[in-house]
C-alpha cells in the first residue's frame, strides 16, 4: 500500500473546514452530533480522506460515549496508533495507515472479543452500505 502524502493546502482544497480540522489538525466533534453516530446499516466505514476501509459495521456498538465506537478495525493494518498526551491525559490516538488522517482514540474498555473501544469521529468516516 502506498502512503498518500499531500500538503495542508491540498487537503484544505479537498475537505470542508470541519473535516479538515478533525482529520488533519487532530480535532474532535462534539459528542452525540456526528452523522454516523446512530447509523445501524450494514456496510463498511471508510476513511473520508482516502477511502481506505477501516471498520466493518458488525464491529460497531453503542458505547454511550457519543461517538461511533467499534471493537476492532478491519484486518490488514488499516489503523496506526500513536501516543497522545494532549489535554493533560495519556491516550492512544488512531490514524488511517494510508493517509495519516486523525480518526479518534482507542481505549481498553470495550466489549469482547477484543476489550477495545475504537472511538471515532463521524467526520473522519464515510459509509458504504452493503
Amino acid at each position: 500500500m502506498d502512503k498518500i502524502k499531500k500538503t495542508p493546502q491540498q487537503w484544505q482544497q479537498e475537505l470542508d473546514p470541519e473535516t479538515y480540522r478533525i482529520t488533519r489538525e487532530h480535532g474532535t466533534e462534539r459528542a452525540f452530533t456526528g452523522a454516523l453516530y446512530s447509523n445501524q446499516k450494514a456496510g463498511m466505514y471508510l476513511c473520508v480522506c482516502c477511502a481506505q476501509p477501516l471498520f466493518e459495521s458488525d464491529t460497531k456498538y453503542d458505547s454511550g460515549s457519543g461517538w461511533p465506537s467499534f471493537y476492532a478495525p478491519v484486518e490488514g493494518g488499516a489503523i496506526d496508533e500513536k501516543s497522545d498526551s494532549s489535554l493533560m491525559m495519556q491516550r492512544t490516538e488512531i490514524l488511517c495507515s494510508r493517509c495519516d488522517a486523525h480518526l479518534g482514540h482507542v481505549f481498553p474498555d470495550g466489549p469482547a472479543p477484543t476489550g477495545l473501544r475504537y472511538c471515532v469521529n463521524s467526520a473522519s468516516l464515510t459509509f458504504e452500505e452493503k
